[in-house]
């Protein structure tokens, strides 16, 4: 008999689900192959290591992202809370201090009596145990054998990337200058403008730079296949030399201080870590070789002299078929003590991760006492998610995806007013998590 649940993967999906668990008065074996085996895309031994970038999204309130956070926060949510703990300066986004942050969730997941960690790989998978595999987008290779016996189905994959972390001290700050755009929040975005000959010939050069190898993926080549939401720049600047500019480069709301006009191109700088002594390059995800990203990033105006703290990477993100195999609990219809959580699934981003982390721990520890299911209905953005990665309809064209209004049930009334509509969207989300799941 289950007196007990497994979570495979210390990751933010796998802590949120050993959280919600443990929260409930239910013991926990949390298994985390770091330091035993790493993936290519870790380098320290803590839980919920940030690879990509150290901003969790939006706090504005009309945001979807930001109703995501809030709904999480119904939950005593163990990322969200540890976000607000470490957060850095990022205007409206939710950014954080990712060596402190990753260090207090593992802290606080250590110190839980009812959490045993386990410091080993996992390669099998028991079905008559309650497990919740969320091992994210690097799953080591003995482990997807055993998943792919239990789903019978073949994984995608497509290529994710992070961007590159400046030191502050080597920006010069006679070029580069602070500023939100259109002034909304603190100035905690530095700015580095471009020229239109500037910018022109910063293009030229990122479409002709040399690509980086990537290790372990012999089938890139045939197989690319990026995240819209995460492409790298030099992959987006190939789709016409203006795209970066309508994209992580454009420059609406910002004025250069020297010239008193709007720049031709921007590129954007946010704050990485609490003594604010790194700045990662906004929307700068790349597959640039580090010669080419040092070569090609320093002809950026103000980064001329700029020493990197860590160069841009790409790696392969991995998710499930889920809209053929999942129910909306998270849990695998034809095996009901296996659960899957977190980027597994098809969502994506480090909230989304989260939130399916959450659903699959309760509704891990609800089987384990005997008690209903949580399933969230769509007009929240949990259950929006959950149910758009488990729909069966969409089994054939499937593709991760981020919080957005677009999967929300739409309201009984046409308005147009976009913010009014989203602040509806969001009063109608609370207001459900207010009346059914305040006490969960």
């Amino acid at each position: 008999m289950n007196t007990e649940i497994n979570v495979i993967g210390a990751g933010f999906a796998g802590c949120e689900s050993a959280w919600q668990i443990a929260k409930r008065g239910i013991k926990v074996n949390l298994f985390e192959m770091k330091p035993i085996k790493k993936s290519l895309a870790h380098n320290s031994e803590n839980f919920a290591e940030i690879v990509c970038s150290n901003s969790f999204g939006s706090m504005g309130e009309t945001i979807a992202s930001s109703l995501l956070k809030r709904e999480l926060q119904f939950f005593d949510s163990l990322i969200v809370q540890s976000a607000l703990e470490t957060k850095v300066p990022a205007g409206q986004a939710l950014a954080v201090d990712r060596d402190l942050f990753s260090k207090l969730v593992t802290k606080k997941i250590e110190e839980h009596p009812l959490i045993q960690i386990h410091r080993e790989e996992v390669t099998e998978i028991d079905a008559d145990k309650i497990t919740i595999i969320a091992t994210g987008p690097l799953t080591s290779d003995g482990l997807t054998e055993s998943i792919l016996k239990i789903t019978g189905e073949e994984y995608f994959h497509f290529f994710d990337a992070a961007s590159p972390i400046i030191e502050f001290d080597s920006l010069n700050q006679d070029i580069v200058f602070k500023e939100s755009r259109y002034g909304k929040g603190d100035t905690d975005y530095i700015n580095c403008p471009m020229n239109k000959e500037e910018y022109e010939q910063f293009w030229n050069e990122l479409v002709n730079a040399e690509l980086a190898p990537l290790k372990d993926f012999d089938d890139y080549e045939k197989n690319k296949h990026f995240f819209e939401n995460c492409l790298p720049i030099e992959v987006l600047a190939k789709r016409g030399i203006d795209t970066p500019r309508f994209g992580p480069m454009k420059p609406v709301g910002l004025t250069d201080p020297r010239t008193d006009r709007r720049p031709y191109a921007v590129v954007q700088l946010r704050q990485d870590n609490a003594v604010a002594s790194l700045y990662n390059i906004v929307g700068f995800q790349t597959q640039l070789k580090w010669s080419e990203q040092k070569r090609i990033f320093r002809m950026i105006p103000g980064l001329e002299n700029a020493e990197f703290a860590r160069y841009g990477v790409m790696h392969r993100n991995t998710y499930i078929n889920s809209p053929k195999l999942l129910n909306p609990t998270m849990q695998l219809r034809n095996y009901p003590n296996i659960f899957f959580a977190g980027l597994l699934t098809g969502v994506e981003g480090y909230m989304e991760s989260s939130a399916m982390g959450a659903l699959a721990g309760i509704n891990a520890s609800n089987l384990l006492q005997e008690k209903e299911f949580l399933t969230l209905p769509n007009i929240t953005m949990m259950g929006a998610l959950s149910q758009y990665v488990s729909n069966p309809a969409i089994e054939k064209n499937f593709q991760p995806i981020n919080s957005n209004w677009g999967i929300i049930e739409a309201l009984e009334t046409n308005i147009r007013d976009k913010k009014l509509k989203n602040a509806m969207y969001v009063k109608r989300a609370l207001d459900y998590f207010e009346k059914h799941l305040k006490n969960i």
